[in-house]
């Protein structure tokens, strides 16, 4: 892997953590723990460490991936994984603006299970050129799906309102 390639995907999902975060903390601090919430929902602590772990496997599967793609004959792999890649940190990016910058659960909740979606596809482009980069990237869809119980658990607890309380 190029370190050219690992600062842009950092850069990339970095800011993508960045986007979401501008609006996550002030709501986690007024309306978010007013709602009901499902029982399995984790402390607070584990969102930014499982994050903050996602976020570094993102990038350093992405930058393996878009190298070892740089080395097939075709260009044209290589310009669908980084496409691939983009729309998935848009669709990460905008899930927190949805849910914790709007309030909107449900449409936060289908935000979600596209979010799991483009995850899963995005580790089975990589599990196509290296199947030890996607392995290690599966973490990424299997937490996403679980944030989609999670966010869909907890706009049915709280369906009663159109928007969350702030």
């Amino acid at each position: 892997m190029r370190i050219s390639t690992l600062i842009g995907t950092s850069l990339a999902t970095a800011a993508a953590g960045a986007i979401g975060s501008v609006v996550t903390k002030p709501a986690v601090e007024t309306w978010y723990p007013r709602l009901k919430k499902p029982s399995f929902v984790p402390p607070a602590w584990v969102f930014p460490v499982a994050w903050t772990a996602l976020y570094a496997d993102i990038a350093v599967t992405s930058a393996t991936t878009i190298d070892g793609l740089g080395e097939w004959p075709s260009q044209d792999e290589k310009q669908a994984y980084i496409a691939a890649l983009g729309a998935n940190l848009a669709l990460n990016g905008a899930w927190s603006w949805i849910y914790f910058g709007k309030g909107a659960l449900g449409t936060a909740s289908v935000a979600a299970a596209a979010l799991t979606v483009s995850s899963a596809d995005l580790t089975r482009r990589t599990a196509a050129v290296n199947p030890k980069a996607g392995a290690a990237l599966a973490a990424y869809p299997a937490w996403c799906a679980f944030a989609t119980v999670l966010s869909t658990s907890t706009w049915w607890l709280n369906r009663d309102r159109t928007r969350a309380s702030r």
